[in-house]
């Protein structure tokens, strides 16, 4: 006697996945110019706060000095933010004996950013 087991044929399902791309809004920090801090501070504040290599972080600070301003990260709101109060809180060059505090920093939208 041959025994045949039935069950249910098998189905090809085809599944099909929805993919929803989401766009987060990017921005840039802005960090801006004064004559109240060395390039030396402005690279290590670079390297330390962002990660730059010391090269990346020195053509950022040529950039500030000469256009007045540099965008150094784009990112999230909430990181971009975090980011800028780190700037605010980094501390005065203690190479210039008047220098205040720290350097000026802002966000703005990063339009059309494709990074």
């Amino acid at each position: 006697m041959v025994r045949f087991e039935i069950g249910a044929p098998e189905q090809d399902v085809e599944t099909t996945k929805k993919e929803r791309v989401i766009h987060i809004p990017r921005y840039h920090v802005v960090l801006w110019d004064d004559n109240h801090h060395t390039y030396d501070y402005v690279i290590e504040m670079l390297m330390k706060l962002f990660g730059h290599s010391v090269e990346v972080a020195f053509q950022m600070a040529v950039e500030v000095d000469s256009a007045g301003r540099v965008i150094v990260e784009t990112t999230s709101k909430e990181r971009a933010e975090f980011k800028q109060d780190q700037i605010h809180a980094y501390g005065a060059d203690w190479r210039i004996p008047h220098c205040k505090g720290s350097m000026s920093a802002s966000i703005e939208p990063a339009e059309d950013c494709e990074e």
